[in-house]
């Protein structure tokens, strides 16, 4: 009869619970588990990330330099890719994602050093509370920025460059820029991140971070030989077309996949993919063509880049017309930029990384604090102010600028000083292709 007692008591204390809290308990429950397809698409993001990068920008770099080094080029793609996926997953993961260590605010701790703990069963929290992801698709995915990002750098100072001294400073510029940006702009309890500045894919961690980092480079290792004397002309557009249009095609998986669900946002960031790239392309041509006479087809490839770019950091927190504007302007600003900007300071930008990519990531950046307004056509965010807004996106853009500049800076300037960061002349007439590799593209 005692037993009998206890049990009706412990009955009777569970049925007085609130039905309320045993529903919220097992929404919690379902929640926490995720699902089959926001899982399916973040796979396919990752995959389509992977398109950008090899062959995509590989294909859109190679067909841009001269013929003697086409191979060099997609060798430098090639093994940055491998090289960053490896360390990625050895420590930057950890210290991109993990929470502050030490600098708290710039970069991650050492929790997850070789993924330590991460496992087929644990998650990632996405942008809706309750809803998670496998956090092993998180770490692929992030891991494809950190890659493309590391190689973007190289059309800064194609054709010239020392493939030992590339590797190298592309380990270096991975741990010391990409890594500390992406935690202060991404991660919770980044600096950024937490100051409120709103980047949804790359416009700073990935664009403006690269531009700089080819910028300094192009400037520290000095032009190409005959540089503004000789043809440099591309030497096969219609493989730097085909390049561009895996880029376009793999940036949906960049910038709908940062979504991290698959939802109205993803739709929302994938139309706006859409629409900035065909706007940048045309504003690019009409410039082009009200300037030079004619309409390129390199223009209207780069103009396409440069709408990639700039919607990058807005393109599921704006809508179609925002980002259609933000298109439109982005492609005269980048012509400008990769022609008389670079004519009047008088650099080698080889591939015009600094004025697509930063000049294009700088307008995203600030445009995104200002079509994120609802009254604009953007979702919104809490207490928005468009003043204050565009103040917190110039200052994640200043911190970007300087961060990567000064790393850049030191570490091109050590590896010169240690290892050299040219070729020699010889080679670089040559071309990297036999002179580094021992290959060629083309058997004439």
């Amino acid at each position: 009869m005692k037993k009998l007692s206890v049990f009706f008591s412990l009955l009777a204390a569970l049925c007085s619970v609130p039905a309320t809290a045993y529903a919220e308990d097992a929404v919690a429950l379902v929640a926490a588990v995720p699902d089959k397809g926001d899982t399916t698409w973040m796979m396919l993001s990752t995959l389509l990330v992977i398109l950008m990068i090899v062959p995509g920008l590989s294909l859109f770099y190679g067909g841009l330099v001269r013929a003697k080094n086409m191979l060099s080029v997609l060798s430098q793609v090639f093994a940055i890719f491998a090289l960053v996926s490896v360390l990625w997953v050895v420590y930057g993961y950890t210290l991109a994602f993990g929470d502050g260590g030490a600098l708290n605010g710039m970069i991650g701790d050492l929790s997850k050093l070789f993924l330590a703990g991460v496992t087929a069963d644990s998650t990632a929290a996405t942008f809706t509370d309750g809803v998670v992801i496998p956090e092993l698709i998180f770490v692929a995915f992030q891991l494809t920025f950190a890659a493309i990002t590391t190689a973007l750098i190289i059309g800064g100072f194609a054709e010239r460059i020392k493939f030992s001294a590339l590797l190298v400073f592309s380990a270096l510029w991975f741990t010391l820029s990409y890594l500390p940006i992406a935690h202060m702009v991404w991660a919770s309890g980044g600096y950024l991140f937490e100051m409120g500045a709103l980047d949804f894919a790359g416009g700073t961690v990935v664009h403006i971070n690269a531009g700089i980092a080819a910028l300094v480079g192009a400037i520290v290792i000095g032009k190409r030989i005959g540089y503004g004397k000789e043809p440099m002309a591309p030497h096969n557009l219609p493989m730097t077309m085909i390049g561009a249009s895996l880029l376009w095609v793999g940036w949906f998986g960049f910038n709908a996949g940062s979504n991290l669900e698959a939802t109205g946002g993803a739709a929302l960031a994938l139309l706006n993919t859409i629409v900035a790239t065909a706007a940048a392309a045309l504003a690019w041509m009409f410039a082009e063509w009200m300037l030079r006479g004619k309409p390129s087809m390199l223009g209207i490839a780069s103009g396409a880049v440069a709408g990639l770019v700039a919607v990058t950091p807005a393109a599921g927190l704006v809508g179609p017309m925002g980002a259609i504007i933000l298109g439109a302007i982005a492609g005269p600003a980048c012509l400008w930029a990769a022609s008389g900007l670079k004519m009047a300071l008088g650099y080698d930008d080889s591939l015009d990384v600094f004025g697509i990519h930063a000049v294009g990531g700088i307008i995203g950046a600030i445009g995104t604090g200002i079509f994120v307004s609802p009254a604009l056509g953007g979702v919104g965010v809490d207490d928005y102010s468009m003043i204050g807004q565009v103040i917190t996106q110039a200052t994640g853009v200043l911190v970007t600028v300087a961060w990567s500049g000064v790393v850049s800076f030191v570490l091109f300037k050590a590896i010169d000083a240690m290892m050299g960061l040219r070729v020699s002349e010889e080679a670089e007439r040559e071309g990297l292709d036999t002179a580094t590799h021992g290959e060629r593209a083309y058997n004439l």
